[in-house]
């Protein structure tokens, strides 16, 4: 078992890129239900009700959809600096220091072996409420929320075309640990969980079936329970957003879970994860074999076929 460093505090932002900037951000805001925190001249900058820091998702006007760039928060500047040391003495590629944006201070950002773009900060802008409106009644709730909209960000998955070695990434490079994998029969890993904190996982990096590099599977926010879940189908129907797959509830991880497309095709889920958490310090991956995985979700209709071949950008076909 790898030991987990604790360099890191937690999963702090995700860029997703989108060719439909004004569609995409119309959903996330009026439909998915987060925040609009800032805009500059390309981005914008979203958060759940109840995320502290001023983004959690920054959406950002490109010519391709898939994630731009995915950002962890370390747990103080010194950790910080202790995870450049090891990324750069890592061997895999580093872009360096850069400067930060409107929901945070500069960054180290260095890359998978598949075209993933990570980061790492700590200077962050916690959220302050604009108005009486936004303000929570409860002082330890970051703002005030309406309707069913999601609590946090909670997990985004990726794609490699070798989870062993993104294991290995990741392991090295942010001190994760792996909470569920996914053992094939051909020795292969088929899919990791991982984490680096008590939650049971921030990121997932499951097999790439669609000859794809760099891509992005999902982005996914939390909701406090089910009926959430249940009332955002209704909310995505009345509102022709494509419902991919689900509610249904996944055998890894025990998440209740719905996934749509938001505008640009870019994968988006809503979960509800209950109170797992991992408390174990001397925690053993649960492995999930091939036949496992045969068996389908823990209950629902089973897993569409696009749900393993989907990610964004697209891959362009001869």
């Amino acid at each position: 078992m790898t030991q987990q460093c604790q360099d890191l505090a937690h999963l702090g932002h995700v860029e997703m890129l989108t060719d439909k900037f004004e569609e995409s951000l119309d959903f996330f805001t009026r439909i998915y239900g987060l925040k609009l925190s800032g805009q500059d001249e390309n981005s914008a900058y979203l958060r759940a009700w109840d995320d502290y820091e001023y983004a959690s998702l920054k959406l950002t006007r490109a010519e391709r959809t898939g994630v731009g760039h995915i950002a962890y928060r370390a747990a103080s500047p010194e950790a910080l600096e202790r995870r450049v040391k090891a990324i750069e003495a890592s061997g895999y590629k580093v872009h360096g220091w850069v400067e930060g944006d409107q929901s945070h201070g500069r960054a180290f950002r260095f890359e998978d072996p598949f075209g993933h773009v990570f980061e790492i900060y700590y200077d962050t802008v916690w959220y302050e409420p604009k108005d009486a409106a936004d303000r929570a009644a409860l002082k330890n709730n970051a703002s005030a929320f309406t309707g069913v909209p999601p609590r946090r960000l909670d997990h985004l998955n990726l794609l490699s075309e070798d989870v062993t070695e993104f294991r290995r990434f990741m392991e090295t490079c942010l001190g994760s640990r792996v909470t569920e994998l996914i053992q094939l029969d051909n020795g292969r890993i088929g899919g990791c969980w991982f984490t680096v904190n008590n939650k049971t996982y921030d990121l997932a990096c499951t097999e790439e079936h669609g000859g794809g590099d760099g891509r992005l599977h999902h982005v996914t926010y939390a909701t406090d329970q089910r009926e959430d879940i249940l009332r955002a189908a209704d909310i995505f129907l009345q509102n022709g957003v494509h419902i991919e797959t689900g509610p249904h509830k996944h055998a890894i991880q025990g998440t209740f879970f719905l996934y749509v497309w938001e505008p640009a095709g870019n994968r988006v889920e809503l979960a509800n994860a209950g109170a797992r958490l991992i408390l174990a310090p001397d925690w053993k991956p649960v492995i999930w074999t091939e036949s496992d995985r045969k068996k389908g979700q823990a209950w629902g209709l089973k897993t569409i076929e696009s749900f393993h071949t989907h990610g964004t950008p697209p891959v362009k076909r001869g």
